[in-house]
């Protein structure tokens, strides 16, 4: 199933990269909004699969689930998909290495998915009962969500022109079976990289579960940490195949991007239709996640990215998986 995930990336980015240049659209709406949105597609049904799912039994593990995999994505984003990105390319560029993703959409994807995280901590303390101010929060986050995909595509016409033209260096792959490249055959590429994408994310899910039971592991943990290894592996093999390429701004995009789709539109349906309650889990989910998240958004606005910088990104994680086994 892995390998599976793996061609299929390779199928979509490649697609993507058609799509942005058909289409003469930025690297930062190719990379933050198309690439981030459709390989978030996997990992959303799981939570939503997991809340909506009321036949079952013991709904606390149902919430469990799906509270756990709407907070384990943006901490594995922020921590384990930085961490990777940058070991893609420690031998090319080297530890002091620059990153240079286009400066202001980063920022702009960073400061949305903190604010939104901010707004997501603070439901944690509305009663479960008190669904108006509950629903508000959830208006508020969707609003967030709305108003980052219009300032992203508003910046993309002066991005263009400044030099950060979505750009494909590869053939489509669908014309080596004979196909002519055009907008219908770009998103076919595009369908069938998300068909076979979502199938192999589904599988690996499948047979990470059943190892887990096989190991007695938790319900909580497994939604934590390895569902959200499963279904976050799109994202990254997309990061890294782009950030070998010198697709800074794609790369990142691709991340972050994804950060603020699933740091906004998943809490909020978590904050509607599950308990949301400060749990210890959950509290230690959202702290390392703040952390890993506003350290990368403190070195963009004030430095130069590095290598090292991103190398860091392993830290936060480290340390929730040393307080979550302890």
């Amino acid at each position: 199933m892995l390998i599976v995930i793996l061609v299929a990336a390779e199928i979509f980015t490649n697609a993507l990269e058609h799509l942005g240049q058909k289409l003469e659209i930025s690297e930062g709406v190719t990379g933050s909004i198309f690439a981030a949105v459709g390989t978030a597609l996997p990992e959303t049904s799981i939570p939503l699969i997991a809340i909506l799912g009321t036949h079952q039994q013991n709904q606390n593990s149902v919430h469990d689930i799906g509270i756990g995999a709407i907070l384990g994505a943006p901490l594995m984003l922020s921590t384990l998909a930085f961490t990777i990105m940058a070991l893609a390319v420690i031998k090319k560029r080297g530890f002091a290495g620059n990153i240079k993703p286009e400066k202001k959409g980063t920022l702009r994807d960073l400061n949305y998915f903190l604010f939104a995280y901010l707004l997501a901590t603070a439901a944690l303390f509305v009663p479960h009962q008190n669904q108006m101010v509950r629903f508000v929060i959830f208006f508020l986050m969707v609003s967030v969500y709305i108003t980052y995909l219009f300032k992203t595509f508003q910046a993309s016409k002066s991005l263009v022109q400044a030099g950060h033209q979505t750009t494909a260096d590869h053939p489509l792959f669908i014309e080596k079976i004979g196909l002519k490249r055009n907008l219908s055959t770009i998103y076919l590429q595009v369908i069938i990289g998300l068909i076979i994408l979502f199938f192999g994310a589904k599988g690996f899910i499948k047979y990470i579960d059943e190892i887990s039971i096989q190991l007695n592991i938790s319900v909580l943990l497994l939604s934590v940490l390895i569902v959200p290894i499963a279904t976050e592996l799109p994202e990254k093999i997309n990061s890294v195949l782009w950030i070998r390429r010198n697709k800074d701004t794609m790369a990142f995009g691709n991340i972050s991007g994804a950060m603020v789709f699933q740091g906004t539109l998943l809490p909020a349906i978590g904050i509607l239709l599950t308990p949301w309650e400060p749990k210890t889990e959950v509290w230690t989910v959202i702290i390392f996640t703040m952390i890993a998240a506003g350290w990368v958004r403190w070195i963009i606005s004030g430095s130069q990215l590095k290598v090292w910088h991103l190398l860091l990104c392993i830290v936060p994680y480290l340390l929730y998986l040393t307080v979550t086994l302890v």
